[in-house]
């Protein structure tokens, strides 16, 4: 198949789930919202969107979720069920499952994300009557139009978590935080290589320095038994 009709054939596999996203919209109500997602442009992924949960558009960008299945690229597994919480503080019980065209490469998501904070208060509020502990605390993800506030998510999580500065990270810390950044997707965003110099206040240079050196150090993926690349998330075969 060449590429213009592997193309066409991933178009056309995007424009038959718009109607599907508005079918579920419709059908679960308005505390949901279902995406379709397109990975080539995933500066403005959203190509179809139902519901306004996360308060996106069509020509919206991925989250860091969306960035992480790029980062994996064919080897990316459906992420089914799970929590996450939008920045302005709604609890979402979402599911991204992944797009594949007829030779199996991974080209986009459908994505179902429910409010449940209701839910989750009432639940919160009926569990502390009964004595029992509070639950572990739940991610927050960045639901945008804008790339460049994921990227910034993404930049900010990773060097907090440094706990320094960049200034005062040595060679080994810098190449760490760039090879994080790099295995989350960030780099696959047309410009980002920018935007997160501009985030950690070094050049643009600088920044595809480090990225190149922590591609050039990074550990071979680990393997199953079969030699297959194993999913990092899970430890399973992707």
């Amino acid at each position: 198949m060449s590429s213009e009709e592997r193309a066409r054939e991933q178009d056309a596999i995007l424009a038959a789930l718009a109607p599907v996203a508005d079918g579920l919209a419709a059908t679960l109500g308005s505390f949901c919202e279902v995406v379709v997602h397109d990975f080539r442009r995933p500066e403005r992924s959203v190509v179809a969107i139902a519901g306004s949960v996360t308060g996106r558009q069509v020509g919206g960008a991925m989250s860091e979720i969306g960035m992480g299945l790029v980062a994996r690229g064919n080897d990316a597994d459906d992420e089914l069920n799970y929590l996450t919480r939008t920045q302005s503080g709604k609890l979402l019980k979402s599911s991204t499952m992944v797009l594949r065209d007829s030779a199996g490469t991974v080209f986009g998501a459908l994505c179902v994300n429910l409010d449940v904070t209701t839910l989750h208060q009432a639940g919160a509020l009926i569990a502390g009557l009964a004595g029992v502990a509070d639950a572990a605390p739940v991610p927050t993800t960045t639901f945008g139009n804008d790339i460049d506030s994921v990227v910034d998510s993404l930049v900010d999580t990773h060097h907090l978590h440094q706990g320094k500065t960049w200034s005062a990270l040595d060679r080994d810390e810098r190449l760490r935080l760039f090879a994080a950044l790099d295995g989350d997707g960030v780099f696959a965003v047309r410009g980002a290589a920018q935007r997160v110099a501009e985030r950690l206040g070094i050049s643009r240079a600088s920044a595809y320095n480090y990225l190149a050196q922590a591609r050039a150090t990074a550990p071979a993926p680990p393997q199953d038994g079969t030699g297959r690349q194993r999913n990092d998330r899970n430890g399973e075969p992707a």
